[in-house]
């Protein structure tokens, strides 16, 4: 097994417009780790798989597999096994044939090929499919079979590139599970791309935030959600997007407002700490507020305020609502059995010991 480090990687495609894919990329996963890499379209979460992988080369940076540089070692000597989005089998040969493929070139003898095969579908539950051809297979059973074609060569890192992006939802979430599961029985290092935050969020150990080429926060699932670094981290981490309101910071005898048109949220004093708010009185801030922290209400109070509902969606434990509210547009959670109807008016609440605060000219967070 191995570690792998990333040493200030850069990627640049030359060119007439020079594309600067990724920058001063820096990265420590540790040996069986399960390390996510997650972003919208043309972030450069999958070059910084390739590169890893030795599809693409370094322009500048060292990356270390174990302890040994690789930078110029090409892919079939990294002991490393990719997963790619569109499965890559070839047609022609049965799942058993596919499997093995890899395993016949490296000159394995045939039991031992036999052995690691049977072995590796046992455990993806795909036994009975060893004589199908891939044509005949649904696509969550290719992509088992993908995953046992890495499985059977004992790497020392797994490389997965949004291998789920062609399921539907379903078979994503069973795959899901399978792939964690491996990872636990395999103990091996999983680096895994994908721009589905629901996938990051639920199977990696670490993920590492991406946005135009640069890390923008590398952390635990849970930190991610509570603690985001800056706007972009808030707003992609979470679904529903987290609310934004845009106001001025007040002080107000002993705590502090946000002034959202007219409308008074009070901010409590821990969110102050260190006195990280003093420099922003009287300037614009943004605030962050999570949909699950803004819920139905039946009184008036502080923090409560009474809109008028533009639409709501049942989604059988909660029901979303959607409404304007100081110039925004809000998505809050409210409880199933909450008497909801477009044009109806409604008292909600938000929570704002759940707040989070940023800079709005950095976007960097103020105070979470």
């Amino acid at each position: 097994m191995a570690s792998i480090s990333l040493k200030h990687i850069n990627k640049i495609y030359p060119g007439k417009e020079q594309v600067h894919a990724v920058q001063d990329f820096n990265l420590e996963i540790a040996d069986k780790e399960f390390v996510i890499l997650v972003g919208p379209s043309g972030c450069g979460k999958s070059t910084t798989l390739r590169m890893i992988a030795g599809l693409e080369t370094i322009t500048e940076g060292d990356l270390l597999i174990g302890d040994t540089l690789v930078n110029d070692v090409p892919p079939k000597d990294r002991d490393i096994a990719m997963v790619f989005q569109n499965y890559a089998l070839y047609p022609h040969m049965t799942v058993y044939e596919n499997m093995a493929f890899g395993l016949s070139l490296r000159r394995i003898p045939k039991d031992e090929i036999k052995e690691r095969v049977t072995e590796a579908a046992k455990s993806l539950d795909i036994e009975h499919l060893l004589n199908r051809k891939p044509k005949a297979l649904s696509g969550g059973q290719r992509q088992r079979v993908a995953l046992g074609r890495a499985m059977v060569r004992h790497p020392k890192v797994f490389l997965l590139d949004e291998p789920l992006s062609n399921l539907d939802a379903k078979l994503r979430t069973q795959m899901r599970s399978v792939i964690a599961r491996l990872h636990m029985t395999l103990g091996t290092t999983f680096v895994y791309v994908t721009h589905d935050q629901i996938e990051a969020m639920t199977m990696g150990d670490r993920i590492v935030v991406m946005k135009d080429g640069f890390i923008q926060q590398v952390d635990t699932p849970t930190n991610l959600y509570h603690y985001p670094t800056n706007l972009f981290v808030a707003g992609f981490i979470g679904s529903p997007r987290m609310n934004m309101f845009e106001g001025v910071l007040v002080k107000e005898k002993d705590y502090y407002t946000v002034d959202l048109e007219g409308n008074k949220l009070i901010i409590p004093s821990e969110k102050n700490r260190n006195g990280k708010l003093e420099a922003y009185l009287g300037k614009k801030i943004k605030i962050g507020i999570r949909p699950e922290d803004i819920n139905e209400s039946a009184i008036e109070a502080p923090n409560h305020y009474r809109v008028t509902l533009e639409n709501s969606e049942m989604m059988g434990s909660e029901i979303l609502v959607y409404f304007n509210f100081a110039g925004t547009d809000v998505i809050g959670k409210f409880s199933p059995d909450t008497p909801v109807k477009p044009g109806s008016e409604t008292i909600f609440s938000i929570n704002t010991a759940k707040a989070h605060i940023f800079d709005i000219e950095t976007g960097n967070v103020i105070t979470n």
